[in-house]
């Protein structure tokens, strides 16, 4: 079973990376932004399906808050105003929907908590990646193949030493299979995936500032993926979706992307060509 599910990751990546590729290199910084913002709908779906079940009103809001939130974030990023407003109609819109959508009184608190940081989650972390593509110039789309690798390839050090050098727990109560020395694994592949970048395509980016944004970035994509992790024990799913084959759903891949890209945008807007 896990070699057939291996192939089919490997067959998925085959088909995917290229087209992401040469959106993300070829097509002007827009299109690359539409694939972030159908990343959100999907991403901001499968996540109100589970904090909001049953409820479809509600999780339209939940969905459309979150592009909302994107589209401010990428199109009135330096405007503190909008911002602003922004993260007052997500809080005012997520912290009332439980008065107009009741349901259960006892999963109203989650309901809350989730229509206010879903929106900011999926829709604002996950949109700096189209800010890296948008704002760093001819780098745009290396930094992000950058970010990608980090948060990619550091899943695929961690699968590999869990798999066969895993021993020791890392946090059994929120997830059995993850060990310790995957969470190593994890870290060097990110730091290869760094490597490669500094080495190979992305020359500007000094190798020990690269190596630090692996370091910080890598680690704590793991423990976004730890989140995912917690939210689906916590609602007794396997996978958040399907859409991706031999990974699940949009969030079950893109789990460690949405606290990476963040990192590596902070450090280009603070250090790097975006400063």
């Amino acid at each position: 079973m896990a070699k057939s599910n291996l192939a089919v990751r490997l067959m998925t990546a085959a088909v995917v990376a290229p087209l992401l590729l040469a959106i993300m290199f070829f097509a002007p910084p827009w299109g690359w932004y539409v694939v972030v913002v159908v990343a959100t709908i999907i991403g901001s779906t499968e996540l109100f399906l589970l904090s909001h079940p049953g409820d479809r009103v509600a999780q339209s809001v939940g969905v459309a808050s979150a592009v909302g939130v994107s589209l401010v974030v990428y199109f009135r990023t330096t405007d503190a105003r909008a911002l602003l407003t922004m993260v007052f109609v997500v809080c005012v819109v997520g912290g009332l929907m439980p008065l107009w959508r009741l349901g259960e009184i006892k999963t109203a608190a989650g309901r809350i908590a989730g229509g206010i940081a879903g929106p900011l989650y999926i829709g604002g972390l996950l949109t700096t990646i189209g800010l890296l593509r948008r704002d760093l110039g001819d780098e745009g789309p290396h930094y992000v193949v950058l970010t990608l690798l980090i948060a990619w390839w550091g899943d695929t050090g961690g699968y590999f030493f869990g798999r066969f050098l895993g021993k020791t727990k890392l946090y059994e109560a929120i997830s059995p299979k993850k060990t310790r020395e995957g969470f190593f694994g994890s870290i060097v592949g990110s730091l290869i995936g760094a490597a490669v970048a500094c080495l190979w395509f992305l020359p500007t980016l000094p190798l020990a500032h690269g190596l630090a944004l692996a370091l910080v970035g890598g680690a704590l994509g793991q423990f976004g993926d730890l989140v995912e992790s917690l939210l689906k024990r916590s609602t007794g799913i396997k996978d958040t979706g399907k859409i991706v084959p031999g990974h699940g759903g949009i969030l079950d891949r893109l789990d460690a992307v949405f606290i990476t890209s963040p990192v590596v945008y902070l450090y280009a807007i603070w250090f790097g060509p975006a400063s």
